[in-house]
């Protein structure tokens, strides 16, 4: 069953999602070469901390910390550690989420530790995040969930790939619901499964978190030993992006981006709902 939120539970989950924005800028700004993840994960208990909100990834199925810190060839799920020192040209995915009167919040991005980065890297993390971006315009009214992941694979498929071939978007992990819970119905595919159907219509109070994840090559994965880590099975690096989104009567709302997504819907000739907070 997928959970349908009031206006009023809207702005619970966007105060949920300030909370997260707040985490992505306080971690962007520690994530430079010689910081360790564990380290990472202390900033963002301390933001946290200052919001009075309750972290959603600790003791999440047991995960024993705040964040996911996954590191170049790590798709998503890698757990902080002092052990992971962080080093000049490095890519990280940082994923977190927030709790404020048990409404989530729930997002992720991509950073470039120091300086140095392929082309490809940075062409790989560009269109990852511009196709969660995709996704998020295809939340409307009378869309199907398979709208959102036709979107998503379209964007990624169009563009091409520096050396040639074709990016890898990850198979066994997308995005999901959102709520009263963290990962909530349906699952949302990065690609489109004829198999799967077109998926339950998009109606005001569907809230989604929009996340793809893509590689420079496979879109295959393991879990390392762990029971958490995912990397890729042939070691190319990985670049992940996530924002909750919540669609209104008068359009979609970022509930995870500072401005409610204005800025970048504006771009895709989309006019943002409202914030509820102002």
């Amino acid at each position: 069953m997928v959970q349908i939120k009031t206006p009023e539970q809207i702005a619970r989950m966007r105060e949920a999602g300030l909370v997260v924005a707040a985490i992505h800028a306080a971690t962007r700004e520690a994530a430079v070469p010689g910081a360790t993840t564990k380290d990472l994960d202390q900033v963002a208990r301390k933001v946290l901390a200052e919001h009075n909100a309750k972290p959603n990834f600790l003791g999440y199925g047991g995960f024993p910390a705040t964040i996911c810190t996954s590191v170049n060839e790590v798709v998503v799920h890698g757990i902080p550690s002092d052990d992971v020192v962080l080093k000049d040209g490095d890519v990280i995915s940082i994923d977190c989420g927030a709790i404020i009167d048990g409404w989530h919040g729930d997002a992720a991005y991509t950073a470039f530790v120091g300086s140095g980065h392929a082309p490809e890297l940075v062409e790989l993390s560009r269109v990852t995040e511009e196709s969660m971006w995709a996704g998020i315009a295809a939340m409307k009214q009378g869309n199907r969930l398979v709208d959102v992941s036709r979107a998503i694979e379209t964007y990624i498929r169009r563009q091409p790939k520096p050396g040639g071939g074709k990016y890898g978007i990850i198979e066994d992990y997308g995005g999901h619901g959102i709520g009263t819970e963290m990962h909530m119905d349906p699952h949302l595919l990065n690609y489109v499964d004829r198999r799967r159907g077109k998926g339950p219509k998009l109606v005001p109070g569907f809230c989604l978190a929009i996340e793809p994840m893509v590689s420079l090559g496979t879109p295959k994965t393991e879990v390392l030993q762990d029971d958490w880590t995912v990397v890729t099975t042939d070691g190319t690096w990985s670049s992940h992006w996530e924002h909750s989104v919540a669609l209104t009567e008068e359009g979609p709302l970022v509930l995870t981006c500072p401005d409610g997504g204005k800025a970048k819907l504006a771009e895709l000739g989309i006019v943002a709902a409202p914030d509820p907070l102002g």
